[in-house]
């Protein structure tokens, strides 16, 4: 058509661009709806708008009410690489709250425990997933709390008064604002997670009662990273609950050490005394050394002797006496210092005109006898 003149540029390029946008979604939505398996429909509604919410190859999405449209709520199904159980989901959208849970894991990959909660952000106007790890953000804006519709978990180890769950933490009536005391006059507050180990509501009750929980086994150091187990027990003297740390089961890994009897010390000071006593005695016993022979000289040829003379003398002080002869004669060849020219005496010993420094050990060699 193009061709022909039957459609314009700006028609053309219209019907480009909507195929491209229409293309590039379908690939982006590919992965989440389009991708075959049994997936699940919630019976929980939309937060948002009543919807239906169901399951795809990757998220819990809103699809609308019959004949609407969707709102656009959804939420990943492996949160930090934990995925979600169906009856877990339902359980976050019937509570907008689950937990804690465990399984997830950081960015550096280490693991953690956390609470997570469906809260409204008012950016987007929509819901949306978010880690709640205890910190009680709203803790301290003054909201009155009313503890009305709770069962006591126990009485608080400070002032007496009950406790009562709280968000992600177990904490003293008269620690929050409520009816009763709008202004908080305790400081008692435990959390629901400890260093990644969850604490059950029967554990609190315990610790409460008797000033101490059953030994909990999964803590993890913030600093090792290592899994450890202890006791939770509330610290009169510090005001807070600490850790008590189960005895090593079998006593120390270490054996005992050995133990010397007093009697060892005064054996070994007396041996030190025995050997210093015997030593200035076998200094004195000892015969002085006879001083060191020198070596016999070797003999000089009748050909080397003409040069350095016929006494017997060491190989060292022959290639000395060579060389002084050499230099006294100047005899080194001017253009190779490594190179020796011989002269009349000279050449009975080299047996030619010319050797290098090289060659002098070697040569003297043949002429020296014992």
């Amino acid at each position: 058509q193009m061709e022909k003149g039957q459609l314009s540029r700006d028609t053309f390029m219209k019907e480009i661009a909507a195929m491209t946008e229409h293309i590039v979604k379908k690939a982006k939505e590919y992965d989440r709806d389009t991708v075959p398996g049994d997936y699940a429909t919630l019976q929980t509604p939309c937060p948002n708008c009543g919807g239906v919410v169901k399951e795809n190859y990757r998220r819990y999405t809103c699809t609308g009410k019959p004949g609407a449209e969707p709102c656009g709520f959804s939420f990943g199904k492996s949160p930090a690489g934990r995925t979600f159980e169906v009856a877990e989901a339902e359980s976050l959208l019937a509570t907008k709250h689950i937990g804690p849970l465990e399984g997830f894991r950081s960015k550096a990959g280490w693991p953690f425990t956390a609470e997570i909660v469906i809260k409204h952000d008012e950016e987007t106007n929509n819901w949306k997933l978010e880690f709640d790890f205890g910190d009680d953000k709203n803790a301290d804006t003054g909201e009155i709390v009313d503890f009305s519709q709770q069962d006591t978990v126990g009485p608080c180890p400070v002032c007496g008064a009950p406790v009562f769950e709280h968000g992600s933490n177990y904490v003293c009536e008269k620690a929050v604002p409520t009816v009763a005391q709008p202004t908080p006059s305790c400081t008692f507050k435990t959390g629901k997670i400890i260093l990644q180990q969850p604490v059950e509501r029967e554990q609190i009750e315990k610790l409460l009662a008797t000033g101490k929980t059953d030994l909990l086994d999964k803590f993890v150091s913030m600093r090792t990273r290592r899994a450890f187990k202890a006791f939770l027990v509330w610290n009169k003297d510090e005001g807070k609950v600490t850790f008590e740390f189960a005895p090593r089961e079998g006593g120390s890994k270490f054996p005992p050490r050995k133990t010397f009897s007093k009697a060892a010390p005064a054996k070994k000071v007396a041996a030190k005394k025995s050997a210093a006593a015997k030593t200035p005695a076998a200094k004195k016993a000892a015969a002085p050394k006879a001083p060191r022979k020198p070596g016999a000289g070797l003999k000089p040829s009748e050909a080397l002797a003409a040069v350095i003379g016929a006494e017997p003398v060491a190989r060292t002080e022959v290639i000395k006496k060579l060389w002084d002869y050499i230099k006294a004669n100047g005899l080194q060849d001017a253009t190779n210092k490594r190179a020796i020219n011989a002269d009349a005496k000279l050449k009975p010993v080299f047996g030619k005109d010319q050797v290098t420094m090289f060659e002098l050990a070697g040569i003297v060699g043949k002429h020296l006898s014992a």
